[in-house]
């Protein structure tokens, strides 16, 4: 167990955390003579969680300790931590359902597709549009929890949001064009091979018959001379 790969899991147990500190809405911590109430506390754990998502990749790609659990586990915890924090905020009815379930569901059929294409044999990378909805997510997100005890923030958490959903639905149609692509170019080649060896099956079962033919004709000849001899 790595430092980054420990970060990953470290994102994951604060998904739990982020949520409870979201949905209980009547508490705080006194800090001096202030309180701090549950939707600082959970920005804090956003925010600790989403600066993780940074820099697990940074060190694994520094210390060269790159391993198929974290490449399998970070994106997993990225989507856990924007689902989570989605889910709970439409909870407290500070964000719509829909847009909720328009970015999680862009998650979900993003992952899928890039699946299927790594079952095929093939990677879809991500591009520097997703990469930005990312951030935009974390922006976003940070001010509509912002926005929930102070009401002068929620336009400007509507737009961020909105830019979201854009960024989402943008960054979604570029990567199934990639995987159609890929897939397309994949089923070009394969039928290319297939008729190819269609091809060299058919001609060589020619030349066994011309084989065939001929030895037929020989043994046709040599019967007839050994009748002619008799």
């Amino acid at each position: 167990m790595n430092l980054p790969n420990l970060l990953t899991l470290l994102r994951i147990f604060f998904v739990p955390l982020l949520v409870a500190a979201l949905v209980q809405e009547s508490w705080g911590i006194e800090w001096g003579r202030q309180t701090v109430n549950n939707e600082i506390v959970a920005l804090a754990i956003f925010l600790f969680a989403a600066a993780t998502d940074l820099l697990d990749g940074y060190l694994a790609r520094r210390w060269k300790q790159v391993t198929t659990v974290g490449t399998l586990l970070d994106p997993i915890a990225d989507k856990l931590l924007i689902s989570a924090a989605l889910i709970s905020l439409v909870q407290v009815r500070a964000l719509p359902g829909w847009m909720a379930i328009l970015i999680i569901g862009r998650e979900f059929a993003v992952t899928g597709l890039r699946s299927i294409a790594a079952a095929a044999g093939y990677t879809i990378k991500a591009s520097d549009l997703g990469k930005t909805k990312m951030v935009a997510q974390v922006v976003s997100v940070s001010l509509v929890m912002l926005s929930v005890r102070n009401p002068a923030l929620a336009p400007y958490s509507l737009i961020g949001m909105w830019v979201v959903v854009f960024f989402s639905v943008v960054s979604a149609v570029m990567y199934f064009l990639k995987f159609w692509r890929k897939v397309d170019v994949n089923v070009k080649l394969r039928s290319r091979r297939d008729l190819l060896r269609m091809e060299r099956r058919q001609k060589r079962a020619e030349m066994l018959a011309m084989k065939e033919h001929a030895k037929q004709a020989l043994e046709k000849q040599a019967a007839m001379k050994r009748a002619t001899m008799n």
